[in-house]
């Protein structure tokens, strides 16, 4: 395949430029060409001289922290500390600690202002952003991570090795939701270096994200070949439940948990199971489940915000209102934002949901003027709560790109029904239900569909589908989804009209007894075929009878 160039292709987002907040060191690094700097080191030199151990190329489960792998230290390896600890979880593609990944963070800024030309610690340092960004929810980060990533490459090309710059760009991209230009740089890796392990999370969010499933099992796949432990199992637990495969996904994130070491780790894993819980529609387990992670790691903001969704289901809305806000305290994620937003609504609390809602529309334009694709978020929420026609115009613009997830397919389709286009949403709806995945909140929007299309039976299996699978999915649709069953009403007995069999015919009215006598002899053969030649006449009152217990045939609509 031709390989990509050295910037990211149609990358899009903010220029080439430092924030004003980051660190003075690099904002303006001697010159790699001044005579007071030796030249650009060779690969091996640069593998051998990493101050600190920079360790081999890893991701994190959340995002990428990637390196080069040390084969010669000169130097001894860090002191235990957080720097120590975070290339420690990296080495292993595991999460690390915040408070270590800031240490990172730092320990990185502060060796490139002196060291401008080590291109594998601008590779670290740029993942790093992206991973902080993630876990932030704050985009400024992007931008710092894409002129430290685009840095490394200045100093040497991904042609002459530096693919953990370009597996970092494949992070950025997709942190950004921009999954086209992600499959790029991390395919242009595969093509170069088939096993190199660390390009295959990328690659899984890149074709998940553009609806690519087969594409993504097979990354997966890969992945766990390459390096089997608690992030394969993690991304092997994630696919089983996207197919709906619950036992499955169920038996391997318990077994990524009981495998976790980490506190950061552990963490994951345990919110993994909480995550599982919910979906399944046992708040009383997924509260247990997240607050075990929350033991473990403190301010752990996934587990945050998904213990607040269970304890609204469970009617503790005071303490899902606490944690909503704990969670937006550490990161302000557009879904935390909206769901607070409508739990809000659900209580009356008009005002507060309102307030809600506008800090999400603030932080959804903080995100698109850094280069963040906020399409599907606020296609979602235009959709349920502002301008449903610009929700389909956003959303169809993503389709368009090629962003096919079944979270896309399903907010186009609800985004359409919500503008009156119902039938144009079914094909959409029906692409989310079909993706295999147990979806209540897709089985909803489907169902509501179809009962706006007259499709009354679908709609019916599709709403007590989608309660069945969790009686509270959302504090607004699901009450919306019992009113919706409630409407449509029993299904009559037997089932739908044009499914039963006509009613048989009045059977003959009895005839009068007749006279003993002799029983009637069976007519010759001879005698017999003459009265099959006889010309139409009245039937006898037997054939009659007979043909009146017999069934009718079934209508064309029974045999479909």
């Amino acid at each position: 395949m031709d390989l990509t160039p050295q910037q990211p292709p149609g990358a899009s987002g903010p220029e080439y430029s430092f924030d004003t907040d980051w660190p003075a060191p690099d904002a303006s690094p001697p010159d790699p060409a001044s005579p007071a700097e030796p030249p650009p080191p060779t690969m091996r030199t640069t593998l051998r001289r990493a101050a600190f151990g920079i360790v081999a190329g890893a991701v994190l489960v959340t995002g990428a922290v990637v390196a080069v792998p040390d084969d010669e230290k000169d130097a001894p390896p860090p002191a235990s500390g957080p720097v120590s600890r975070a290339m420690s979880a990296t080495a292993a593609g595991s999460p690390a600690a915040l408070a270590d990944l800031t240490a990172l963070i730092g320990d990185r800024q502060k060796w490139v202002g002196t060291h401008p030309s080590d291109a594998d610690s601008w590779a670290v340092l740029g993942s790093a952003y992206v991973e902080a960004g993630r876990r932030a929810a704050d985009p400024a980060y992007y931008t710092r991570a894409e002129r430290a990533l685009k840095r490394s490459l200045d100093v040497r090309p991904g042609e002459s090795g530096n693919t953990a710059a370009w597996v970092g760009l494949a992070s950025l991209a997709n942190a950004r939701r921009d999954f086209v230009t992600a499959k790029k740089w991390g395919e242009t890796v595969r093509a170069r270096r088939p096993k190199e392990w660390t390009v295959y999370p990328q690659l899984i969010d890149a074709y998940n994200g553009l609806g690519d499933q087969k594409s993504a099992i097979t990354a997966v796949e890969r992945f766990t070949e390459l390096r089997a432990g608690v992030p394969a199992l993690g991304r092997a637990a994630e696919m089983y439940r996207d197919r709906g495969w619950r036992e499955d996904a169920l038996a391997t994130a318990q077994d990524a948990a009981n495998r976790a070491k980490t506190p950061a780790e552990k963490a994951a894993c345990l919110a993994r199971l909480g995550d599982l819980a919910w979906e399944r529609g046992e708040p009383k387990e997924a509260v247990a489940q997240y607050g075990a992670a929350l033991r473990v790691e403190r301010g752990h903001h996934p587990s945050l915000a998904g213990r607040a969704r269970a304890l609204a289901a469970l009617g503790r809305t005071d303490e899902a209102v606490r944690d909503y806000q704990a969670a937006l305290a550490k990161s302000p994620r557009p879904a935390y934002l909206l769901e607070l937003g409508e739990l809000y609504e659900s209580l009356g609390l008009d005002g507060d949901s309102v307030g809600q809602y506008e800090k999400l529309r603030a932080a959804l334009d903080r995100g698109r003027a850094r280069g963040v694709d906020e399409s599907l978020p606020l296609g979602r929420f235009e959709a349920a709560h502002g301008d449903a026609d610009a929700a389909v115009e956003l959303l169809r613009a993503e389709w368009k790109r090629g962003h096919r997830s079944p979270a896309v397919a399903d907010a186009l389709g609800w985004a359409l029904h919500r503008s009156g286009d119902s039938e144009g949403a079914l094909e959409y709806a029906q692409r989310a239900v079909d993706s295999g995945g147990q979806n209540a909140s897709y089985a909803y929007h489907l169902g509501m569909v179809q009962r706006a299309l007259g499709d009354y039976g679908p709609a019916r299996r599709q709403l007590e589908g989608a309660l069945r699978t969790n009686p509270k999915f959302s504090p607004l649709d699901a009450p919306a989804a019992r009113e919706a069953l409630d409407d449509l009403g029993e299904p009559p007995a037997g089932g739908p009209a044009d499914m039963q069999p006509p009613p048989a015919p009045e059977p003959p009215s009895p005839q009068a007894p007749a006279p003993q006598g002799p029983a009637p002899q069976a007519p010759e053969p001879q005698q017999q075929q003459q009265q099959q030649q006889q010309p139409d006449g009245p039937a006898p009152a037997a054939a009659v009878a007979r043909a009146a217990v017999q069934p009718s045939p079934a209508p064309a609509a029974a045999v479909r």
